[in-house]
């Protein structure tokens, strides 16, 4: 079984900076694609970012230039950088990761129970 762990969600005024990070243990042989993705209360959870393990990246348009994806694949985490964060930012966060348990396995997809990010006006 593999269990992803995300910290550093919080209070935050709108400006501010918050950084979160996930990280992945258990049965892991590799980890393909990680990611963040946000659910506000009344919406659809929605995709933040992902970074695939050779570190391209994509981002919704609505957070382009002020968040920041990251991964340690040494370490099997994930780390999202909030900069300039806006009252719309405010959501629970959840990381995603695309794990193969073992080299025979192809990947599959868990998520972590989430991190809320509150951002005051």
């Amino acid at each position: 079984q593999v269990q992803l762990v995300e910290s550093g969600g919080g209070l935050v005024q709108a400006g501010g900076s918050l950084r979160l990070s996930c990280t992945a243990s258990g049965r892991i042989f590799s980890i393909n694609d990680m990611g963040w993705y946000r659910q506000a209360p009344g919406k659809q959870r929605e995709l933040v970012a992902y970074i695939t393990r050779d570190v391209n990246t994509n981002y919704a348009d609505s957070v382009k230039g002020r968040f920041t994806i990251s991964r340690d694949n040494a370490k099997n985490t994930v780390t999202l950088q909030m900069n300039s964060l806006k009252p719309e930012d405010t959501a629970v966060y959840y990381c995603k990761a695309d794990v193969r348990p073992s080299p025979l396995t192809t990947a599959r997809t868990y998520w972590g129970e989430g991190t809320l990010v509150t951002v005051s006006s």
